[in-house]
């Protein structure tokens, strides 16, 4: 079991001003399980750091990603051929690429939970796997 992060939480457990930084923050650092962080968000997140804060909090979670306390999980042959099909299927509710490759990595590692604040696009998706997926913090 692991907890998968999108990236509206991994970027509001940065962000001391974001509204959902207490329950974001606090979803990441109570976790019992491995935190995973799926390649293409780290893009997104760098990109709000950089609109948004400052390089030294992109190098503070470089930094937390090297110690370990997350594992960023890259994308192989079959989640892209998943993130074409979904893109395809989703394509008039507007799923991108990044949404489409989380969705990839939580039906390869067979979880039945996501950490993401999208509900627009993650309530409306069905993966392979589960009939829907439990998203936290906001079915906590």
């Amino acid at each position: 079991m692991a907890l998968i992060l999108d990236t509206g939480p991994l970027y509001a457990s940065l962000d001391r001003s974001d509204q959902d930084h207490s329950r974001c923050r606090r979803l990441i650092e109570t976790a019992t399980e491995p935190l995973i962080i799926p390649s293409p968000v780290l893009v997104e997140v760098d990109y709000w750091i950089h609109q948004r804060l400052n390089v030294g909090v992109l190098v503070a979670l470089l930094n937390d990603v090297l110690a370990g306390a997350y594992q960023v999980e890259d994308l192989g042959p079959d989640d892209y051929r998943r993130v074409r099909e979904l893109c395809d299927q989703y394509g008039d509710s507007d799923l991108g690429f990044v949404d489409a490759a989380v969705l990839a990595v939580v039906e390869r590692l067979d979880e039945k939970k996501l950490a993401t604040l999208d509900e627009r696009h993650f309530r409306a998706v069905r993966p392979r796997h589960a009939s829907s997926l439990r998203l936290l913090p906001i079915d906590a």
